[in-house]
């Protein structure tokens, strides 16, 4: 099974992570080389890290068995979405907009879907219970992740005995004290391991992934 390591159950401590936003089959073959577990791959038109198809297509054939192939999708019409589980072996599904559980649900993949949180908090209970997980990010108006920025990590105790994705402004500086405050299924990082916007660096991805499996060393 593709992506089997990323959607398989796993003991604490270990942390699964995914890169998202790769968009050069050069930079996901580095990334995955360097053992990070799950590949995002951005179909969201606004995004900098948008993906074409074509090299959707390369990235998820050249990738390793073990590594996951995530597709993002915002608010996105459902024939884009099944256009694209056409051309593009995925694995996972998330959905980072206003989607309906129904929805998230309806093209037989796992789908993670992304929760964009304020430190305004406590949220209310979220009626995403057949997601494989919550991905929970930043709050940021008219802004679809990628922004680069945390949010208050304790917020995380409101979706307990749910499996949850952290996200939001992590990088190699604070990643292990995130992973000790919120003890995460995953994490998912992108602008933290950025030249530029869509533009991964290989030594900032060999650092993050260090600094993950200090957490708890």
């Amino acid at each position: 099974m593709k992506g089997a390591k990323f959607l398989a159950a796993r003991e604490q401590p270990e942390v699964r992570v995914k890169c998202c936003g790769l968009n050069r089959v050069e930079e996901a073959m580095a990334a995955a080389q360097l053992g990070v577990d799950a590949i995002g791959l951005v179909f969201y038109r606004h995004s900098p890290r948008r993906v074409s198809m074509a090299a959707a297509r390369e990235i998820s054939s050249a990738l390793p068995r073990e590594v996951a192939r995530v597709g993002l999708f915002v608010n996105a019409p459902i024939s884009e979405v099944e256009a694209v589980l056409a051309e593009v072996p995925l694995d996972l599904l998330q959905f980072h907009g206003d989607e309906t559980p129904a929805y998230c649900g309806r093209f037989g993949r796992p789908y993670l879907k992304a929760l964009r949180l304020s430190d305004a908090g406590p949220h209310p209970p979220y009626p995403f219970t057949e997601a494989f997980a919550l991905l929970l990010d930043s709050f940021q108006e008219r802004c679809y992740g990628g922004t680069g920025k945390t949010f208050a990590w304790s917020l995380a105790r409101d979706f307990h005995g749910a499996r949850i994705v952290l996200a939001g402004g992590l990088d190699a500086a604070n990643v292990a004290q995130a992973i000790r405050a919120t003890t995460p299924y995953a994490v998912d990082v992108s602008s933290g391991v950025e030249a530029a916007p869509g533009r991964k660096d290989t030594e900032k991805i060999a650092f993050f992934l260090r600094e993950v499996k200090n957490a708890f060393t």
